[in-house]
């Protein structure tokens, strides 16, 4: 099938943590005031000033407010900013309905994240008609059944689709075909290319490329020999509109597990007794759960730590064999963190990750391993096993460590997303 005869609808929510969080809130509360129309924000605290912006409204954007700043620089853009905690139960029901609406028209559609989606809509012409039509049909009954808005990009590439995603919003339906390529994307600054990271742009500037259009005219030899060899022909490639990956609605399986939390205050030598130990048993308990219900394993175990100045430290090590193990991953985090952390810099974020992944249901037995310590094992497995059977019967919060009593925001390190890296 050549290219001309794909069309891919590239299907993304507007601000999706703000728009679900003021959808929930006017359903509750039909009075209240819609946080897309006022200086609000998803993420953090008012009263610590701890924590990130998840999410943004418009208003909140002509304050200068970013995804990803913390709280309290963004408080100081906009002291009336509205903050609302973020909830991942909405957000999760709302991301299966927004889907469940893609499903019913598309053949495939292949979801990359909580709230975008890409949909092969090839060949459906015969059935819908003007397939432009079309994407304002889904865009609107999105919008009128779940209340929240989506912009569709319509083009015969997926990396196109996404672009065109991208263009004004929100509640908008926009095409990027090849023949629009130059009146549409080349104009654009380089850096809303997709694929293109900040760091990237200082050597940009230096080849005098400050437009798509830019990269698109560069000598691919010269992009090659600054971006290296896959670097460098993606750039030239991109910036061309040239890309024939698949609509695919097959999931890859995850290749590592991880949460993160945002502590409630820093970490420091005097608060470390009751913070770090329920929170690295959270994380790793939330972790372990999820290889467990997966099925996987992991043998290489990571701890990440981002102090006050937001300078991030990471470490690793690789276990004798793959776990499952929330009693085996803990001590390993705690083992990390305490060869990561040099016990004076105030600590703002933790995380934990699993990676190096075997759906192997054996485990290797080592002649030095002497009887106590298969005992141990064993009564882990069970204890894990238990602790899974009831909290799919009765809820995750039927059973809860005893030591995360100790700290009650412990709990909330599951809120955090599974990261899945490619």
């Amino acid at each position: 099938m050549s290219e001309k005869d794909r069309v891919i609808f590239h299907v993304d929510v507007n601000s999706a943590f703000l728009s679900w969080s003021a959808a929930e809130r006017l359903e509750e509360e039909p009075g209240a005031a819609d946080l897309r129309l006022i200086p609000s924000a998803v993420g953090g605290n008012r009263e610590t000033r701890h924590g990130i912006i998840l999410a943004k409204s418009i208003p909140a954007k002509k304050f200068n407010v970013h995804t990803g700043e913390p709280v309290a620089q963004a408080l100081r853009k906009c002291p009336d900013l509205l903050l609302v905690p973020p909830d991942f139960r909405i957000y999760s029901r709302c991301s299966k309905a927004f889907i469940a609406v893609l499903e019913k028209y598309a053949p495939v559609v292949e979801q990359v994240s909580i709230d975008e989606a890409y949909c092969d809509m090839t060949g459906t012409g015969k059935l819908y008609g003007d397939l432009t039509v079309m994407a304002h049909r889904i865009k609107d009954e999105i919008r009128e059944r779940l209340g929240f808005t989506v912009n569709v990009g319509i083009s015969s590439s997926k990396l196109l689709a996404k672009m065109a995603s991208d263009f004004e919003k929100p509640d908008k339906v926009h095409t990027l075909f090849p023949e629009e390529i130059q009146e549409k994307m080349w104009p654009l600054p380089i850096g809303d290319l997709y694929g293109v990271g900040k760091a990237s742009l200082p050597k940009m500037e230096q080849l005098h490329i400050r437009t798509i259009g830019d990269a698109a005219l560069a000598d691919l030899v010269r992009l090659k020999r600054v971006f290296g060899e896959k670097g460098g022909t993606y750039l030239h490639e991109a910036a061309n509109g040239l890309d024939d990956s698949p609509v695919s609605a097959e999931h890859e399986a995850e290749k590592s597990y991880g949460n993160s939390t945002t502590l409630s205050s820093d970490l420091t030598a005097s608060n470390r007794g009751r913070i770090l130990a329920p929170t690295l048993l959270a994380l790793s308990d939330s972790v372990a759960s999820r290889m467990r219900k997966d099925e996987r394993r992991g043998q290489t175990v990571s701890v990440q730590l981002k102090t006050a100045e937001f300078v991030t430290h990471s470490r690793q090590i690789r276990l004798e064999e793959p776990t499952d193990s929330t009693d085996e991953i803990y001590e390993t985090s705690v083992r990390l963190f305490n060869e990561l952390w040099n016990g004076k810099t105030p600590v703002r974020l933790i995380g934990v990750t699993v990676s190096g992944l075997d759906e192997s249901d054996c485990r290797q037995l080592s002649f030095f391993e002497d009887e106590k310590e298969t005992q141990r094992r064993e009564k882990r497995r069970r204890l894990d096993a238990m602790t899974d059977r009831i909290r799919n019967e009765y809820g995750k919060k039927a059973v809860v460590r005893g030591s995360l009593l100790q700290e009650p925001g412990a709990e909330n390190a599951e809120r955090k997303h599974t990261k899945k890296e490619s």
